[in-house]
């Protein structure tokens, strides 16, 4: 049976529409929100572009923010959003940091007990595309690519590396590219998965790549030179760089002078993320 759907707003928007909806996760144990955008055009089989946002982000941040709406019209493209961890599970301790619990799932598997409900990897990967195909016909989960930003660009890739059979392609802006060497990674690592390092390498992209051989499209990494979590060594988009080089998988990665970590350098340049998609979406 099809997961019941709650609209909650519908706005138009460059001739399409962004469309929230509210339902209960089976994956997560709580109810949950995604975002839509849906193009004008096509009326059929529209390719799906999946946006994982970053720490203390919802669903909403990207749609409001970001602008993507115009390129994902005129290259016929939803984009898909959904929210960055469970809700009001009332963990103790979900809601005491910015940077782990509620609006920081890491798009991960938990697998401490106390934190089980935290599975945004399965969440993404398995329950929001069936969502999908359940209740939007139009759409086809089958054509489908990723991409993010910061926490989220961790998720999109390790996410993509993982299931390259499912996804088209792969982009990121300012992604935390080797989390197993950041306080950001090794904070929520060690908390949701344990202290077993190679558990770790998992959900990590430096990692996978240097296991993967299956990378067949560019993968396209904007990040911005003034970037305080940059200069904090949070990001490590270079040690991803290398990964890259030494199995010869093609790496885009644009250094963008005085650009920061915000929405605004998001918005700057996700025309070309979004065209970047598009030639992979549209070839099948």
């Amino acid at each position: 049976m099809a997961a019941a759907l709650e609209q909650l707003s519908s706005s138009k928007m460059f001739d399409g529409f962004n469309l929230r909806f509210r339902h209960q996760s089976a994956t997560l144990g709580c109810a949950m929100t995604f975002s839509i955008y849906m193009p004008p055009s096509p009326a059929s089989n529209i390719p799906v572009l999946y946006w994982l946002s970053g720490l203390t982000c919802n669903d909403e941040n990207f749609i409001m923010k970001s602008g993507a709406q115009r390129a994902a019209a005129a290259h016929g493209i939803a984009l898909v959003v959904p929210d960055t961890s469970p809700r009001g599970l009332n963990i103790e301790g979900e809601s005491d940091s910015y940077d782990f619990g509620v609006g920081a799932g890491f798009y991960l598997n938990a697998t401490n007990e106390k934190w089980k409900y935290w599975r945004m990897y399965d969440y993404v990967v398995k329950e929001l595309p069936k969502v999908l195909s359940d209740n939007f016909e139009q759409l086809n989960t089958s054509q489908a690519s990723i991409f993010g930003h910061s926490m989220g660009g961790h998720g999109a890739l390790t996410i993509y590396l993982k299931n390259t059979d499912k996804y088209k392609s792969v982009s990121a802006f300012a992604p935390i590219a080797n989390p197993i060497n950041c306080p950001w990674g090794q904070k929520a690592f060690s908390n949701y998965l344990g202290p077993t390092k190679s558990d770790w390498e998992e959900y990590d992209a430096t990692c996978l790549i240097k296991k993967n051989s299956n990378v067949s499209t560019p993968i396209l990494i904007d990040q911005g030179d003034a970037d305080k979590f940059l200069a904090e060594q949070q990001l490590l988009p270079h040690n991803f760089e290398e990964a890259c080089k030494a199995v010869g998988a093609t790496l885009i990665l644009r250094m963008q002078p005085g650009y920061d970590h915000s929405y605004y350098f998001v918005a700057t340049f996700v025309d070309d993320h979004i065209a970047h998609h598009a030639q992979f979406l549209k070839s099948a």
